[in-house]
C-alpha cells in the first residue's frame, strides 16, 4: 500500500505548486473559451512582440488530456526536489524551472527562425505551441544525466528507466500524438542537457530573484506593448513622425498600431 498523498505533495512542495497552477489555468481557459491561439508561442506573434507567450504557452494546455500526460510525468519527476544530496532539491528546482521555461522557449523560436527564414518552411512561421512538456522534457533529462538509475513513472503502471526517457519519450509522443511539438521537446532536452553538464550554471537565490523581476518586467511590458492587456500603471510613449500614417512602432516598412488584432494562426502542437 503507497503512502497517503498528502506525505507526497509535501515532499514534493514546489512540483505540487505548479501542477496547481497549471490546472487553474486549465480550468480558467475552459471557462472564459480562451483559444490556444490567444495564450500559445507562435513565431509570427513573437515578431508581432507577443513575448509574453513564452510564459503563457508553458503554463497552458489545450485539453485535459494534455494537462493529465504532463503533470503526470512531472509528479514522477518531482523526486527532483528530494535529491539535495546530489546536488539538486527544492531550490535547484525552482531556480532551473525559471531558467527552462524561458530558455526553450527562446530555443523553439529560434528553431523557427531558422525554418521560416532560412529554410523558407512556412508552416513554422504560424504553427502555434501550448504546453509544460518543454520542461517536463528537460527535468527528464537533467535527472536521467544526473541520477540513471532512477525510473520515470506515467499514470502509476507506465515505468520508464530515466536513462533512456528523454529520447524514448521525444520518439514515443511524436508517433502516438501527431501534433505533438518534436521541436518543443528538443528544445527542452537542449536546455536539460545544457544545465545538467554545467554549460548553464551558478544560479542562487539572488539570480533567480533577479531573472523572475525581469521576466515580470518583459511580461507586463510586452503585454502593454501588445494592447492584449491594459495595464493602466504601465505608460509607453508612441513617437509619431509627420511621414508615418499611424501611430506606433514601425516593422518591415509597415506603420502599426498598438492593438491585439486576431492572428492567423496554423495549428497547434503540443509541448
Amino acid at each position: 500500500m503507497g503512502r497517503p498523498l498528502v506525505f507526497e505533495i509535501f515532499e514534493k512542495p514546489a512540483t505540487s505548486c505548479i501542477i496547481g497552477l497549471c490546472s487553474v489555468i486549465w480550468f480558467y481557459i475552459q471557462k472564459k473559451n480562451i483559444g490556444y491561439s490567444t495564450v500559445g508561442l507562435s513565431y509570427e506573434a513573437a515578431v508581432d512582440g507577443h513575448h509574453w507567450r513564452i510564459i503563457t504557452s508553458a503554463f497552458s494546455h489545450i485539453s485535459v488530456v494534455h494537462l493529465i500526460f504532463n503533470m503526470s510525468a512531472l509528479w514522477s519527476l518531482g523526486v527532483i526536489e528530494k535529491l539535495r544530496h546530489i546536488g539538486l532539491g527544492m531550490e535547484f528546482y525552482l531556480h532551473y524551472t525559471l531558467v527552462l521555461v524561458v530558455l526553450s522557449g527562446i530555443l523553439v523560436l529560434l528553431l523557427y527562425h531558422i525554418l521560416v527564414q532560412r529554410f523558407k518552411l512556412e508552416y513554422f512561421r504560424r504553427v502555434t505551441a501550448v504546453g509544460y512538456s518543454c520542461v517536463v522534457f528537460g527535468w527528464m533529462t537533467i535527472l536521467a544525466t544526473k541520477q540513471p538509475s532512477s525510473k520515470l513513472d506515467l499514470f502509476g503502471f507506465l515505468s520508464l528507466p530515466i536513462s533512456f526517457a528523454p529520447f524514448e519519450s521525444l520518439v514515443f509522443t511524436s508517433i502516438i500524438v501527431p501534433r505533438a511539438s518534436f521541436i518543443g521537446h528538443l528544445s527542452g532536452i537542449v536546455v536539460g542537457y545544457s544545465i545538467a553538464w554545467g554549460l548553464i550554471n551558478g544560479m542562487n537565490n539572488y539570480w533567480a530573484f533577479s531573472m523572475l523581476g525581469w521576466i515580470i518586467l518583459v511580461f507586463l511590458y510586452s503585454l502593454k506593448q501588445t494592447g492584449a492587456v491594459d495595464i493602466s500603471f504601465i505608460e509607453i510613449e508612441l513617437v509619431t513622425e509627420s511621414v508615418l500614417p499611424a501611430v506606433g512602432f514601425v516593422a518591415s516598412g509597415n506603420s502599426r498600431t498598438l492593438q491585439m488584432n486576431p492572428l492567423p494562426f496554423g495549428g497547434a502542437e503540443l509541448v
